[in-house]
C-alpha cells in the first residue's frame, strides 16, 4: 500500500500545475498513465488567451468566452478565469518558457476564432509541448513523487467521501492500493469515443467514467467540440492559429466559402460554426475532388512575404510534409473537421471541488463550465493552468487540514474479484472490433449534425454493444504490461461515456454551440438555458437532472458574428 497526503491522477498540464502548487502544503504523488511528457497536452499547437495589452480588458475576454459558449458558460466562473489568466501565463514566463515576441521584445499576440482582440500568446505552434516540458522541469525540482504507467481502476469512496485509489501498475503487473487524504482527477478527454479525432490513443475518458462510478456527476456531456481543420487522412491537428494569421479556407471552386456564412468573421468564426460550414460544403458536393475535405491555404502568406511559414508554424510544416507530402509554403493543405475537445466533464467548481469530499477535478476531464456549449480556441491550455493552479492550492490546503481516512477493505476485495473475473474470460467478442464499431457509430450518428433518428439509433446500438462487453475475451493472461486488459477497461469507459453523450444529445431538443440538431435548429433559452447533469444510480441506471446557468452581467442574446 502506498500512502500520500494528495494524489494527482494525470500528468498533463492541469495535473502537473496542480501538483506543483499542492506540494507546497502536503506530500504529493502524481500518477500518470504514460510518461508525463507523453501526455496529450503536448499535442496542443495553439496558445493562451490572456489580457496583457492595455487596449484589451478581462471584460472583453469574458464577453467573447460567454458569447462563444452560446451563453451556457457560468459567468461567475468565466470572470474568475479571465481575471486570473494573465498571472497563470506570467507564471510560465517566469519559469523560463520561451514565448514568441515582437521585435521590440514584447510578448507577441494573435487572433483566434471568436475573439474581438488579438490576445493569444504562443510559442510558435508548439505551445502545448513547450508548456508541458516547462512544467515537468518544475515538477522534477519539487518533492512530488511520480509514478509512471500507473492506471487508476477504481476510486474508493464511502458516503460521498474520498478514501483512496486502486491502480494497475503496468510495469510490475500488480494492483496497488493508494491511500490519501485527497485526490485530483486530471485525466483529460475522451476523444477515442470517435473515429475521427485529434486525440491520442490514451484519451479514453478514464477519469470521467471513474468519477461517475464513484458518485460524482457529469455535466454537459452532449457538447462535443469538432476542430474544423485536421489533416485529411490522419486527423492530426492543424492549428487554428494558421487562420489567425490569415489562412484561407477554400472549396472545390477555389471560393473562400466562409464569406457566404459569416462574412464579418470569415475563417475566424468560432470552431463550432466553421466546422458546420466545412461539413455543409462537403455534404453539398463542394469538397475537393469529391472527397471529404476542403483546402486550407497559407502559401499566399509565405509568398507575399508576410511570414516565413516554416518558422512560424514548424510543427504543422513537419506534419504536412511527413503525413501528406505537402510543402505548406507552396501547396494547400487538405483539412476536415474531427472531434477535438470535451466541453463537458466532471461537475466541479472553480476550486475543483466535485461534491465528493476530498475528491477534486481540473482540466479537460472537469466541467467548471467556462466553455459552455463551445470552447474558443486559445482557452483550453490557459483553462488547465488557471484551474490546475487554483485546484492545487485548494487540495493542498484541504490535505493540510484533514486526517487520513480509513479504507474500506470490502470495496478493495470486490474490485480485485472484478479484475480477476475479467482476466478469466474466454469469450469470442473482441475489444478492437467493438471499439471500432462504437467509434464509427459515434462519428456517423452523434457528430457535427444530429437528429432524433440518428441519435435514437446510436443509443440503441450503444446499449447493444454494452451487452456484449461480458463476452469479450482476454487472451493475454500475463500480469506485466497487459495491454489486453487495459484495452478492455478503456472500452468500458468509452461505451459508458458514449451512452451519456448520446442520451444528453437526444434529450436536448435545441441547437446550441457544438450541439446542432437538424430537427431543432434554433436555440431555446426558455426551456434549455440549463446544464445537463448525469449521475449513476445504485441499480446501474443513469439519472438525468438539470441545474441553472449562472448569469451575472451578460444577458443571453442572439449569437451573431
Amino acid at each position: 500500500m502506498l500512502s500520500y497526503d494528495v494524489v494527482i491522477i494525470g500528468g498533463g498540464l492541469a495535473g502537473m500545475r496542480a501538483a506543483i502548487e499542492a506540494a507546497k502544503y502536503a506530500r504529493v504523488a502524481l500518477l500518470s498513465k504514460v510518461y508525463p511528457t507523453r501526455s496529450h497536452s503536448g499535442a496542443a499547437q495553439g496558445g493562451l488567451n490572456v489580457v496583457i495589452n492595455e487596449n484589451d480588458s478581462w471584460q472583453s475576454h469574458m464577453f467573447d468566452t460567454v458569447k462563444g459558449s452560446d451563453y451556457l458558460a457560468d459567468q461567475d466562473a468565466v470572470e474568475t478565469f479571465c481575471k486570473e489568466a494573465p498571472q497563470a501565463m506570467y507564471d510560465l514566463d517566469h519559469m523560463g518558457l520561451i514565448f514568441d515576441r515582437t521585435e521590440d521584445g514584447h510578448l507577441d499576440q494573435k487572433f483566434t476564432g471568436g475573439a474581438t482582440f488579438p490576445r493569444n500568446c504562443f510559442g510558435g505552434d508548439l505551445s502545448g509541448h513547450k508548456i508541458l516540458h516547462t512544467l515537468y522541469e518544475q515538477l522534477l525540482k519539487s518533492n512530488v513523487t511520480i509514478h509512471n504507467e500507473f492506471t487508476v481502476i477504481k476510486v474508493l469512496t464511502e458516503e460521498k467521501a474520498f478514501q483512496g485509489l486502486m491502480v494497475y501498475d503496468l510495469k510490475h503487473g500488480q494492483i496497488e492500493v493508494v491511500r490519501a487524504k485527497a485526490a485530483l482527477m486530471a485525466t483529460g478527454g475522451y476523444g477515442q469515443v470517435f473515429l475521427r479525432t485529434t486525440n491520442d490513443a490514451i484519451n479514453t475518458g478514464d477519469g470521467m467514467a471513474l468519477a461517475l462510478r464513484a458518485g460524482a456527476s457529469l455535466q454537459d456531456m452532449e457538447f462535443v467540440q469538432f476542430h474544423p481543420t485536421t489533416l485529411f487522412g490522419s486527423n492530426l491537428l492543424v492549428s487554428e492559429t494558421l487562420r489567425g494569421d490569415g489562412g484561407w479556407l477554400l472549396n472545390s471552386d477555389g471560393e473562400r466559402f466562409m464569406s457566404r456564412y459569416v462574412p464579418t468573421k470569415m475563417e475566424l468564426s468560432p470552431r463550432d460554426i466553421v466546422s458546420r460550414c466545412i461539413q455543409s460544403e462537403i455534404r453539398e458536393g463542394r469538397g475537393i475532388d469529391g472527397e471529404d475535405y476542403v483546402h486550407l491555404d497559407v502559401a499566399h502568406l509565405h509568398q507575399s512575404g508576410t511570414f516565413d511559414i516554416m518558422k512560424r508554424f514548424p510543427q504543422v510544416s513537419v506534419i504536412a510534409e511527413k503525413f501528406a507530402g505537402i510543402d505548406i509554403s507552396k501547396q494547400r493543405l487538405p483539412v476536415q473537421p474531427a472531434q477535438h475537445y470535451s466541453m463537458g466533464g466532471i461537475m466541479a467548481n472553480v476550486d475543483g471541488e466535485t461534491g465528493i469530499k476530498g475528491f477534486f477535478a481540473a482540466g479537460e476531464c472537469a466541467c467548471v463550465s467556462i466553455h459552455g456549449a463551445n470552447r474558443l480556441g486559445g482557452n483550453s491550455l490557459i483553462d488547465a493552468l488557471v484551474f490546475g493552479k487554483r485546484t492545487g492550492i485548494s487540495i493542498g490546503q484541504y490535505a493540510a487540514e484533514n486526517t487520513m481516512p480509513t479504507l474500506n477493505n470490502e470495496q478493495q476485495q470486490q474490485e480485485r474479484q472484478r479484475i480477476a473475473s475479467i482476466m478469466d474470460r474466454s469469450g469470442q467478442e473482441s475489444t478492437p472490433h467493438i471499439r471500432k464499431e462504437l467509434q464509427t457509430l459515434m462519428s456517423a450518428d452523434v457528430g457535427i449534425y444530429r437528429d432524433e433518428e440518428s441519435l435514437s439509433n446510436a443509443l440503441s446500438t450503444i446499449r447493444q454493444l454494452k451487452r456484449k462487453l461480458p463476452n469479450v475475451g482476454i487472451k493475454d493472461k500475463s500480469q506485466v504490461f497487459n495491454t489486453d486488459l487495459l484495452g478492455y477497461l478503456e472500452l468500458e469507459y468509452l461505451v459508458e461515456l458514449s451512452e451519456i453523450i448520446t442520451l444528453g444529445a437526444l434529450k436536448r431538443r435545441e441547437s446550441r454551440g457544438s450541439h446542432f440538431r437538424k430537427d431543432y435548429p434554433e436555440r431555446h433559452d426558455e426551456e434549455w438555458l440549463k446544464h445537463t447533469l448525469v449521475s449513476l444510480q445504485k441499480d446501474g441506471e443513469l439519472m438525468i437532472d438539470h441545474k441553472p446557468v449562472s448569469i451575472t452581467d451578460l444577458t443571453p442574446a442572439e449569437r451573431t458574428y
